[in-house]
């Protein structure tokens, strides 16, 4: 990410402080960006694709929260719609005598940039709620907005604690080939590619693969590697000749056949499906 494609970015109106809207269901290509002077809490409830934070890119998985302060770079780049909501505030939204302790909450959110959402919560009503009541701007709805903030910043605390506590756990192999999909697909597309850095037999990494997902270490390669090839074809301009070897396909044809073979479509296709 270079400096020269730096943009800075205020999605906030003159005089506003806070701001909640959807997630815009639409993919577009991104640019590496900043915020002006405020906050921005994601919840994304369905899409896929990668997320840049700084110099940290994640493998969107929903559902999901990411919190990001002023100043942070970030983009997205979408392989599938994304949806959810985006709740923009400014530092002054909050008063700083009477709600220190919601100030205090979200400032402990400050270094946590991305939050897995168990099965067992879904927020999804509460950003409802959220909408609802800065839509109809009544005289209750900022001690509502507040409310809800409070119990929101709270409960993403919690869900990092015990992810924290989690991560103390010893990896397992699983977890290690999840990362290493992420760091060296594309570049390796071959189970035995894998069970070799994990010092394991590609047998025994597809039994460990079915027993935490239910797939084989073949089919979870194949999904990582047309994640990232729908990466390219929908964020670069780059050729399909080009897409080929950026993915380390011997050839073109190779490329289109298994595109199509799990898209039921041809790379070109599913480029014009969402850029005319």
């Amino acid at each position: 990410m270079e400096n020269n494609l730096i943009n800075i970015k205020n999605k906030l109106d003159e005089g506003l402080t806070f701001k909640i809207s959807r997630f815009k269901e639409k993919i577009k290509k991104t640019s590496p960006h900043k915020h002006d002077d405020y906050y921005e809490l994601i919840f994304l409830s369905a899409g896929e694709g990668f997320h840049w934070i700084e110099t940290e890119k994640y493998m969107i998985s929903t559902p999901e929260f990411y919190f990001l302060k002023p100043g942070q770079l970030h983009y997205w780049q979408f392989t599938d719609i994304p949806k959810g909501f985006v709740i923009l505030f400014k530092a002054n939204f909050f008063d700083n005598l009477k709600e220190t302790d919601i100030i205090n909450l979200y400032r402990q959110l400050k270094e946590k940039f991305r939050i897995p959402i168990p099965n067992n919560y879904n927020p999804e009503a509460i950003f409802n709620e959220l909408l609802q009541e800065y839509s109809e701007n009544s005289v209750y709805s900022t001690h509502i907005i507040h409310g809800y903030l409070r119990a929101l910043f709270a409960k993403m605390l919690q869900l990092a604690e015990i992810q924290s506590q989690e991560k103390n756990v010893p990896v397992t192999t699983f977890e290690k080939f999840q990362d290493l999909l992420v760091k060296e697909c594309p570049r390796l597309h071959k189970v035995n590619d894998f069970s070799g850095l994990l010092n394991t037999t590609p047998q025994n990494l597809n039994i460990i693969c079915r027993k935490h997902s239910g797939k084989s270490a073949s089919e979870l390669i194949t999904s990582q590697l047309l994640l990232e090839a729908k990466r390219y074809i929908l964020h670069t301009d780059n050729t399909m000749n080009e897409i080929t070897y950026t993915l380390s396909f011997n050839d073109p044809s190779n490329f289109v056949k298994f595109f199509k073979k799990h898209e039921k479509i041809t790379p070109a296709q599913f480029r014009s499906k969402y850029f005319q």
